[in-house]
């Protein structure tokens, strides 16, 4: 294993012995350079490295159960780079897969990582997106995911954002996912913003099929100048269909967010809810945990690590 990949990594926290495992598929790319990769059966994997990065193409062939997670890792350890990832996945009917994806960019002051991706999910099959990033302490990264999802009847989908360690820097997460006749979408976002970071999430779903149902939760907490503006959106199109937005954000000091949920019913036998919350740390919480024994700092850093988890 050379040195490289072993930083990557050591970073992600998830350690060696996952490259060990026959059973565990990964893909480990540092700026455009392919730096491991082991392919498992039922998984055809295509990947090109490009100026800037990589094109990498994903396959699950019809039925096929993939037991463990595939890793990718997608890192830059240089201080600055650019990198685009465009990702094209296709989970074949009735087949299962979890992708469990590290972003790692430890020593960046000015790092932009971008992913393209376009995600297709057959009739019956399962497709589950666990996105982790690990920044560095100057704040120097934007990231710019973009995904367009569709999926078959009786798809399921989830994917969960979430930033493990460092700085946010700049984030601009934009989703849409396209929901079939009883489909299942779970898209979920958790983010914590300080300094000058500033958190954009904009999630879009639309029920198009009977029976289809959708569900966007957002988790944010800011604190000293970081703003965050968060834009929700579910429309039903469809009879049956049921979706549900849940956006909460915890704002300290001279941060600022906003957030936008937009329900959309176009039929009679649909019905989406919302619920929408911005404000301090609970006052109730604060001093529960206060009266406990806890400093006020460290009770308002528990209420947002429990915000987040």
């Amino acid at each position: 294993m050379d040195v490289d990949t072993q930083e990557l990594y050591r970073s992600s926290e998830l350690g060696e012995e996952l490259l060990k495992d026959p059973e565990v598929g990964h893909i480990a790319v540092n700026l455009n350079k392919i730096i491991s990769m082991k392919k498992i059966a039922g998984l055809e994997v295509d990947v090109q490295e490009t100026e800037d990065g990589v094109n990498l193409s994903i396959n699950v062939k019809e039925k096929t159960i993939i037991y463990k997670p595939v890793h990718l890792c997608f890192g830059v350890l240089s201080e600055t780079g650019v990198q685009k990832i465009i990702l094209q996945v296709n989970v074949g009917k009735d087949a299962k897969i979890t992708i469990l994806a590290h972003c790692v960019f430890p020593n960046a002051t000015y790092v932009k990582h971008i992913m393209d991706a376009d995600i297709k999910i057959g009739a019956g099959a399962e497709y589950t997106y666990l996105e982790r990033h690990i920044h560095g302490i100057y704040g120097g990264v934007e990231v710019y995911p973009e995904a367009r999802i569709f999926l078959e009847e009786g798809a399921r989908f989830k994917t969960d954002f979430e930033l493990l360690r460092g700085r946010v820097g700049k984030i601009e997460i934009d989703y849409e996912t396209v929901c079939g006749k009883r489909s299942v979408m779970e898209m979920t976002a958790k983010i914590k913003g300080a300094g000058d970071d500033i958190i954009g999430i904009k999630e879009v779903g639309y029920l198009v099929g009977e029976g289809a149902r959708g569900v966007l939760t957002t988790r944010v907490a800011v604190s000293e100048n970081a703003r965050a503006n968060v834009y929700n959106k579910l429309v039903a199109e469809a009879p049956y269909t049921r979706g549900h937005v849940d956006c909460k954000e915890i704002v300290q000091g001279n941060a600022k967010a906003s957030a936008t949920p937009v329900v959309e019913v176009n039929h009679p036998r649909a019905h989406i809810t919302h619920e929408a919350a911005i404000g301090s740390v609970d006052t109730k919480q604060l001093e529960t945990l206060m009266a406990r024994g806890l400093g006020e700092d460290k009770a308002v850093e528990l209420i947002i690590d429990g915000l987040l988890s």
